[in-house]
């Protein structure tokens, strides 16, 4: 039974809304593709826990925190007697590990060894239910998702697993005798109260409203081909239509999230959308959604 479902991150959410928005600093573009591919490989991940038929709960992306140390999980399959946590990992290509290091075998560059990380997620998760006075197995591992992923001279002993492994593992999860209790959903729902929303850290650019390319994006092909017609947004590229509601509200999200201190006002928000003549769509979509603070030319939103 699925408890959390995955979405993405606000830091992912900002970068691919800058990303269409302004040119990124290489580094920043590299930071923003690799979150990209790795919740891309969580996503593909889910479609096994997904299809889990077992009496278990699946919390996807949990942000905790014990003894001040704060640690992720990226999926979390809590069964009878055992909590089976994963990390995963969508590395693509040919890797080696030597000693306790994984090192890319194509230019021989070394990455980090998402094995040590398990192991203090682990640790600090056993010493989370410690504290919360449960008693409950832990059986940890990472999971290497993507099909053209090799890792030469790993030990069988190590608690990996690989793209080959995957359906096999989680038939044999779905055998395992389990029936929950109330402790289980207890432990859930606390951990769902403990999750914290936003990460702690982020490695997010500087920007400006003054910097942002202005328009609405086509949702089908990321363009700013948009024109608007009507009653509905019609993209010159793909010819994809969307009601003009929804999109001027969809676009002023992604302002909102961008500029979460900033006030929004209505000629604000027109010079946002750009290709949204009538002020009255814009006030509109605001009124119906934001509280308005202050009367006439003063208004604003948030």
């Amino acid at each position: 039974m699925l408890y959390k479902a995955r979405k993405e991150s606000t830091e992912l959410l900002t970068l691919r809304f800058l990303n269409r928005r302004i040119e990124l600093e290489e580094k920043d573009r590299q930071y923003y593709l690799n979150l990209e591919k790795g919740f891309e490989g969580e996503r593909q991940f889910d479609k096994y826990t997904e299809k889990l038929k077992c009496d278990c709960l699946v919390l996807n992306d949990l942000r905790l925190s014990v003894t001040n140390t704060t640690f992720q999980i990226d999926a979390l399959v809590i069964t009878d007697e055992t909590a089976f946590l994963f990390e995963v990992k969508n590395h693509e290509g040919d890797f080696y590990l030597d000693r306790d290091r994984i090192y890319y075998r194509k230019n021989k560059s070394e990455v980090s060894n998402p094995l040590i990380q398990l192991q203090r997620c682990e640790s600090l998760f056993r010493q989370l239910i410690h504290s919360l006075g449960l008693s409950l197995s832990v059986t940890a591992f990472v999971v290497f998702i993507h099909p053209e992923f090799t890792l030469y001279q790993a030990p069988l002993n190590l608690p990996i697993l690989f793209p080959t492994q995957l359906n096999r593992f989680f038939k044999e999860l779905n055998t395992l005798p389990s029936k929950l209790s109330g402790k289980h959903k207890k432990l859930a729902d606390k951990l769902l109260s403990l999750h914290m929303e936003k990460t702690p850290y982020t490695k997010l650019p500087t920007y400006k409203f003054e910097q942002l390319r202005k328009g609405i994006i086509c949702t089908a092909c990321g363009a700013f081909a948009c024109n608007a017609e009507g009653r509905h947004i019609v993209c010159r590229n793909c010819g994809q239509e969307e009601d003009i509601y929804s999109a001027i509200f969809r676009t002023i999200q992604e302002f909102r999230l961008l500029f979460p201190e900033q006030k929004m006002t209505t000629a604000m928000m027109k010079e946002w959308c750009k290709i949204i003549e009538s002020n009255s769509s814009i006030r509109k979509v605001l009124e119906d959604h934001f509280k308005t603070v202050g009367k006439g030319r003063w208004a604003y939103y948030c």
